[in-house]
């Protein structure tokens, strides 16, 4: 009896506390005290504000009433974006992603739910946080981005946003996302309008390694432009090692991760534990049971720790862990984890010459006895350029000609024989300038060839 008083009175606290909210909260979704330290870092100056930031309550009713915000990606850091801006009082929030959500995503991406696998991930992300948050409208968009993208570019809904952020794993779509930005931009008398930027917020992580970045295209560096610290990054961050030597893995092993992966590799196809033709299901627990039970079994053969039925689910699913990861960042920042705590922040500065935002064409420097099938891997292969299928066109005799085009199966076989043909045999000259598509942007980006002896 005594329990069900304790009930009833929980009950009824909860029935009051619903009651009241039911009378402060407006048509907007707000109550008293709701905003309040979101108030203190936008309607005061504090020691890590920005010099130019002027405190006042109007920037908060911009956040809740006109900024528009364009989120890429819903899935391990698009979770996080969304459910933070939701939380600082962005109302207006537009998400894509055409991907669907998997179990294997439901370890970190948590605006996700068992019941939630094989749904699209925008239109999950964006019904939870809608029922969450109060007051908050986020439109989801179940399309491929540069689908999505070029419908805006195509219907001028792009001037609609004030921030996109993105939460993409491709430098492709990165390399496109900013490429369409710069070309939005517009200029008068060679000055650039700062009406017309819209600025991108983009990071990446891997394990518990991570990045994030400040762009203001056509002012600051933008993405291209990082391509040139990529090996600087390396070298502090080497990648998550995940493939292991056969030999190591059968005679030698030393890693509990290779204890696992003997198992993994050798063990299951040999002994077919479930059965002929059943593959290993890193979401089984019955298998995933099975490995570790093995590989704990391998581990002490060899005086081995660290087998854990959590690190065999890593290794089986090549599961990488992800982390969650004041004034304005400038614009680079890096982060690492693994062993200790490190992290660092840089300006990138802009390049002049950048083949993305300097309208300025990029130097190619070749022989006139060159073969357009080394300028093809020069774009290729290029630290700075790193397109994936160029398409090059040049303008002769008054005419534009497609040299090599590689995307349309007729136009390839066409253009083909021109790979082996000397750029002097193309007829081209010192000076000449080439234009090359890629999907790594949507714009055309313009080279100048300079012949060399």
């Amino acid at each position: 009896s005594i329990n069900k008083v304790h009930s009833f009175q929980k009950e009824r606290r909860v029935r009051v506390f619903l009651s009241r909210m039911a009378v402060d909260v407006g048509s907007s979704g707000d109550w008293d005290g709701r905003w309040s330290h979101v108030q203190k870092f936008l309607e005061r100056s504090g020691p890590f504000t920005h010099p130019d930031f002027e405190a006042s309550d109007e920037t908060l009713q911009f956040l809740l009433e006109t900024c528009k915000i364009l989120v890429i990606g819903a899935g391990g850091l698009g979770c996080e974006l969304l459910k933070n801006l939701a939380l600082s009082g962005f109302r207006h929030i537009h998400v894509v992603d055409m991907d669907t959500i998997d179990v294997s995503n439901l370890n970190r991406q948590f605006l996700f739910r068992s019941k939630d696998v094989g749904r699209p991930k925008a239109e999950v992300a964006a019904d939870f946080v809608n029922s969450r948050v109060p007051g908050c409208h986020v439109v989801p968009y179940n399309i491929m981005y540069r689908n999505f993208c070029f419908i805006l570019f195509c219907s001028g809904s792009y001037t609609e946003f004030h921030i996109i952020v993105c939460g993409l794993d491709s430098i492709i779509a990165r390399r496109w996302m900013n490429g369409m930005l710069l070309s939005l931009l517009v200029y008068e008398d060679g000055v650039l309008d700062p009406s017309s930027i819209i600025p991108l917020i983009d990071g990446g992580t891997e394990g518990f390694k991570g990045n994030a970045r400040v762009i203001l295209p056509g002012m600051t560096a933008c993405i291209d432009l990082d391509f040139s610290f990529c090996c600087w990054f390396v070298y502090f961050f080497p990648p998550l090692k995940i493939n292991f030597p056969m030999c190591t893995i059968a005679s030698m092993p030393r890693l509990p991760e290779h204890c696992i992966e003997y198992v993994r590799i050798l063990q299951w196809p040999k002994e077919k534990p479930f059965g002929d033709g059943v593959a290993l299901d890193g979401d089984n627990p019955e298998h995933i049971q099975w490995v570790f039970q093995n590989s704990l079994e391998r581990a002490a053969e060899f005086s081995i720790t660290g087998v854990t039925y959590r690190l065999t689910q890593g290794v089986v699913k090549r599961i990488i862990p992800a982390v969650a990861a004041y004034i304005p960042l400038n614009n680079y920042l890096v982060f690492n984890d693994v062993d200790g705590l490190y992290t660092y922040t840089f300006e990138a500065e802009r390049k002049e010459n950048c083949s993305a935002c300097s309208q300025v064409p990029q130097k190619l420097q070749f022989p006139p006895s060159a073969k357009l099938q080394e300028v093809l891997e020069y774009l290729t292969e290029n630290s700075s350029l790193q397109m994936k299928s160029p398409a090059i066109t040049a303008t002769l005799e008054g005419k534009n000609k497609t040299l090599y085009l590689q995307t349309v199966a007729s136009i390839e076989e066409r253009t083909r024989p021109n790979l082996c043909k000397t750029l002097k045999e193309l007829g081209l000259a010192d000076g000449q300038e080439l234009a090359v598509a890629d999907v790594t942007t949507p714009q055309t980006v313009l080279f100048k060839l300079n012949f060399t002896s």
